[in-house]
């Protein structure tokens, strides 16, 4: 039986949040052992020679860049270092299903930063739904009298400089292949990475942990490319809500992987955040449709 392009569009979309999920899963092991840095900086030089491959393999290795790219694309790898650091640094400490359910806030901040920055509008309807996602977020969190823990603030910030990243990526050249914006990207944490070895040390990797490096690389590719094939197939207003599976791997992987669960709380909290990304896309959905 053939699927539709739908059901295609789905199928892509799960398989690279299992990806991301999964790469995010051996990070966090791979630092147990390997200082951050270094870890960056491994996974980030495979990656970015695997992502040159991948755009020679489809026709769109370009290295040069349009002149009025280079500012906004500087400022979307700013986005994409520091959210790196932060997000990385956040996982080293958090159970890895918690992290990932404050990410799933990510869709609701985005739309939220798009109204701010570009004057998209935002009904009544959707501005309820990303308050009530944020309360989710908080309930997530939990300040305790001694204030936020540093670690979910963390989380916190990763999502705020991959909102910079993602509203600037809105702004590069439609000349600019999406996988050389992935290349440059990779190439400036790699770099990003190595220079703050200079501060952390390197150390010896064995066979266990070089493992590791190759299956979280592995695993960004595989994003990657299966993100990319989600934009070719089916409706978007249908496909993108599958993006949420990956807070179930999260909670698969990371029991499997760390014997971690989340409490009651945390997976109200989630639930919230999930329920109103869903309602912002339909809502989105229901207005192109008005639109066309």
């Amino acid at each position: 039986m053939q699927l539709s392009d739908n059901a295609r569009g789905a199928v892509y979309m799960m398989v690279a949040m299992a990806a991301f999920t999964l790469n995010d899963t051996t990070m966090k092991a791979l630092t147990q052992h390997v200082p951050l840095f270094q870890a960056i900086a491994m996974r980030g030089a495979l990656t970015f020679f695997g992502l040159i491959g991948l755009a020679a393999v489809m026709g769109q290795l370009r290295l040069r860049v349009p002149r009025e790219t280079v500012a906004v694309l500087g400022l979307r790898s700013l986005g994409e270092v520091v959210s790196t650091i932060l997000f990385l640094a956040a996982l080293m400490q958090m159970p890895l299903a918690n992290l990932s359910a404050i990410m799933q806030a990510l869709p609701l901040a985005v739309t939220l930063a798009a109204a701010l920055v570009f004057g998209e509008t935002i009904g009544w309807r959707r501005m309820t739904a990303i308050l009530i996602g944020f309360v989710g977020v908080l309930i997530i969190i939990r300040p305790g009298p001694d204030g936020f823990d540093l670690w979910s603030l963390m989380g916190l910030g990763a999502v705020a400089f991959v909102v910079v990243r993602d509203l600037s990526t809105r702004r590069i050249s439609r000349d600019m292949p999406s996988v050389m914006v992935a290349v440059w990207a990779s190439g400036v944490v790699a770099l990003m990475g190595l220079a703050g070895t200079f501060v952390t040390g390197w150390v010896a990797v064995d066979p266990v942990n070089l493992v590791l490096v190759l299956a979280a690389a592995a695993a960004l590719l595989v994003g990657y490319l299966f993100s990319v094939m989600v934009m070719r197939v089916g409706d978007i207003g249908f496909v993108a809500p599958f993006r949420y599976t990956a807070l179930l791997w999260a909670l698969l992987l990371g029991w499997l992987a760390f014997g971690t669960l989340p409490d009651a709380l945390t997976l109200i909290g989630a639930a919230l955040v999930v329920s109103s990304g869903l309602f912002t896309l339909w809502r989105e959905r229901k207005l192109r449709a008005g639109r066309a």
